[in-house]
């Protein structure tokens, strides 16, 4: 039986991402020179959209033919080198060799992206390095060869600082391979023009939900150092296209869904009332 991980991306449209600095245009430079990149920045503020926009921008919009341009890796504890590299698998009456998305993005010349590195075992860590300095090779020790990345193979990893701990960190020896661009939540216009694009949401109520996210953003004082996602206000959003009331789509997309304390779900709530009063 395959247990192929199903990571491979076409982007054959181009992904919807609005640039908030000059993220872009460091990515690009780090591209040219093969630099390794490092995403920081908390869950779901578009880390994983702004790869798959820059992998179509640079693989479909350069006439690239590559099919699949992005190899994405939701990294968690159980992920070994043996998955990101490949294996041996029985099929039929004879034992086949099949390419982990790390492999084939080395082969194929296209982008590996490690959605959360800090969560995968540490022999997948160190598994990168030969990757990210001037060797620029991939030890494939169950062949018993040696890969050289494609001229167009890019590594790309991302992490959340906000839940790092002791135990799960980058180390330094991974760290300094890489550049690093931060992200965080847009502003407010440009967090209602996500919102409004992505569900298909009014302005009025993108405006609405994209304040809502500020607000319980400031709530520090109970213990809630992150806030709420621009997913989750899209989710909002997407609620609210389909008939949902207001204040039962921020219930079930953002007061329930970020938080089991009872505590911090009133006053979400208390803060979805000041935008979205009572008729």
């Amino acid at each position: 039986m395959s247990t192929e991980l199903a990571t491979g991306y076409e982007l054959q449209d181009e992904p919807y991402y609005l640039p908030l600095a000059d993220e872009v245009e460091v990515f690009m430079a780090a591209y040219e020179q093969r630099l390794p990149v490092l995403l920081k920045g908390p869950t779901g503020c578009g880390k994983t959209r702004f790869v798959e926009y820059m992998a179509h921008r640079i693989y479909r919009q350069g006439g690239n033919s590559i099919k699949q341009p992005l190899q994405t890796v939701a990294c968690h504890e159980d992920l070994s080198a043996t998955d990101l590299v490949g294996r041996f698998l029985l099929q039929a009456e004879e034992t086949v060799w099949q390419d982990g998305p790390l492999s084939r993005a080395v082969k194929e010349g296209s982008i590996c992206y490690l959605d959360e590195i800090v969560e995968a075992r540490k022999d997948s860590t160190v598994l990168i390095h030969s990757l990210t300095d001037h060797r620029r090779i991939l030890p494939v020790e169950k062949l018993g060869i040696i890969l050289e990345a494609h001229p167009n193979f890019l590594l790309v990893i991302s992490y959340n600082p906000g839940y790092q701990n002791v135990l799960k960190d980058l180390k330094p020896s991974t760290r300094q391979r890489f550049i690093a661009i931060d992200f965080d939540y847009p502003e407010l216009s440009e967090e209602a023009s996500i919102i409004a694009h992505e569900s298909g949401v009014s302005a009025t109520f993108s405006d609405q939900l994209a304040r809502i996210g500020q607000k319980i953003r400031n709530l520090r004082s109970h213990g809630f150092d992150e806030g709420v996602s621009t997913r989750l206000l899209v989710y909002a959003g997407q609620l609210i296209v389909q008939g949902v009331l207001p204040r039962r789509a921020c219930d079930a997309a953002i007061s329930k869904a970020v938080s089991d304390d009872v505590e911090v779900q009133r006053a979400i709530a208390e803060l979805v009332d000041a935008v979205f009063p009572a008729d």
